[in-house]
């Protein structure tokens, strides 16, 4: 099992712009140094005030974020967690893709949504209507770009490219998207495009929020996840090579707002039983507002967890 630890701007929302850089250094260090495989970051880049009133949260630019990150870690993956793809001209997209994964020596995963936000999409002047056949049109881009940077043909619904060069080139040879969301065209995009999936373990309320089917128990995510395997089996592609990444679920994150800490029986209990459907990577990470017990969080989780079941390295 891999894990990610997200960084949790909703919790550290109450740092000054000045303290915020020390902290994401420092919070990256510490899961790195804890064997967490990938650091996340999320994507926000004008939500309604409503939005953010009703429990919503403040971000970064993920792409500088994880610039940033990659100049202050030497192993531990950058992960969008996520980007949603119809917000960007994909040309944009794949550039600052492309950036990121040479900045850290190929250690980009860009995980990517539709979006869910209409007040967001307006904002932005995107149709919100529109969202899914922009967010296949930059699927297609960012596999053109990966496979060929001296020249992306690319004739779309949205904009045509003839030749466009995207130098220098990407350090890893295949794009590598994790597509988040449960529905049937998520998993056929992961079969078609992506080196990943990232479903969301929700009840149906969150999932309605959140605009993608509910999956609301273990068994149903192992039978979305045979789903997903016969889909990238149909395309001629090994079902072995895509991950899957879960979140932690029943075992609550590492550490929570209210600063309980996790229970590590319970969490190697969750992830026992997520590894046994398929699900190889574990989207977690410490929640609290003090930013010395988040990294204390993190140390304690590589020490009672991912020392048990983490990858060798």
């Amino acid at each position: 099992m891999r894990f990610v630890a997200q960084y949790p701007m909703p919790a550290t929302g109450g740092l000054s712009a000045e303290q915020l850089p020390a902290d994401i250094a420092a919070y990256a260090k510490a899961a790195e140094d804890a064997g967490f495989d990938g650091v996340a970051f999320t994507e926000h880049p004008a939500p309604s005030r409503k939005w953010m009133e009703g429990g919503g949260h403040s971000s970064l630019d993920p792409y500088a974020a994880m610039s940033y990150v990659a100049a202050v870690t030497t192993r531990i993956r950058l992960v969008s967690f996520l980007v949603v793809l119809p917000y960007r001209n994909p040309m944009l997209t794949a550039k600052s893709a492309i950036s990121v994964d040479v900045l850290s020596g190929g250690r980009l995963t860009l995980t990517c949504g539709t979006g869910y936000l209409r007040s967001e999409f307006g904002a932005l002047g995107v149709d919100f209507d529109e969202r899914n056949e922009l967010f296949d049109e930059a699927l297609e881009v960012l596999s053109l770009a990966w496979a060929d940077p001296d020249g992306v043909a690319y004739q779309g619904r949205h904009f045509a490219a003839k030749e466009q060069s995207y130098r220098p080139a990407p350090i890893q040879p295949r794009a590598p998207i994790w597509v988040g969301g449960n529905s049937a065209i998520a998993k056929s995009r992961v079969a078609r495009y992506g080196v990943g999936w990232a479903p969301m373990l929700a009840d149906a309320t969150v999932a309605s929020t959140s605009r993608t089917p509910a999956i609301t128990s273990v068994e149903d995510l192992a039978a979305h996840i045979r789903d997903l395997h016969e889909r990238v089996a149909a395309e001629g592609r090994d079902p072995a090579s895509i991950d899957v990444c879960g979140g932690d679920g029943e075992a609550g994150s590492v550490l929570n707002h209210a600063g309980a800490r996790f229970e590590a029986e319970r969490s190697l209990d969750w992830i026992g039983r997520m590894a046994e459907i398929g699900v190889n990577w574990i989207n977690t990470g410490a929640s609290s507002s003090d930013p010395a017990r988040n990294r204390d969080a993190l140390a304690a989780f590589g020490e009672q967890v991912i020392a048990k079941v983490g990858e060798p390295r």
